[in-house]
């Protein structure tokens, strides 16, 4: 399956995320608040999950939700020259090339979960994901968009 989604001006909008097919899959709808939060929903606008900013003192860190239920946290890495990131969900971890947004998630056998990619635009960044398994479709989203979040959030709470 592959997925994608255009970067809107602002992260904190209404955008949709699409299948190969150019139908739409998810809409994703970014709240500002004190702490940000995303929340996706299926192509008929009921709510699937939410990522969600938690405060912290050293370094950005996003909880994922779904069904109102806490599945997993990513948490960026303090690092000198490259963003990386902490995963704990389904035994997953990020590797690549995160800060050119080039980067894959892998099970904890080595396999590829999904494959990142985000070709940048003069308006608008296009994404791109490769999920080989259809299921993992709406959580290695929310990766992405978490990911994506604490890229911008620039180490701040």
């Amino acid at each position: 399956m592959i997925l994608t989604f255009k970067e809107r001006l602002s992260l904190f909008g209404r955008y949709e995320v699409t299948d190969e097919n150019d139908e739409t899959v998810f809409q994703v709808e970014g709240e500002l608040a004190l702490l940000p939060r995303l929340t996706v929903y299926d192509a008929a606008g009921r709510e699937l999950g939410q990522i969600k900013k938690e405060f912290s003192l050293f370094a950005p860190t996003f909880t994922i939700y779904l069904g109102g239920q806490a599945v997993g946290e990513i948490r960026k890495r303090i690092t000198f020259f490259k963003p990386a990131f902490d995963l704990t969900m389904n035994g997953w971890r990020v590797e690549g090339n995160i800060w050119e947004f080039d980067y894959q998630l892998l099970d904890d056998g080595g396999r590829c979960v999904m494959t990142a990619h985000k070709k940048f635009l003069s308006w608008m960044d296009t994404y791109t994901l490769e999920i080989p398994d259809p299921r993992n479709a709406l959580m290695a989203l929310m990766v992405v968009l978490a990911i994506d979040l604490a890229k911008e959030d620039g180490g701040n709470s």
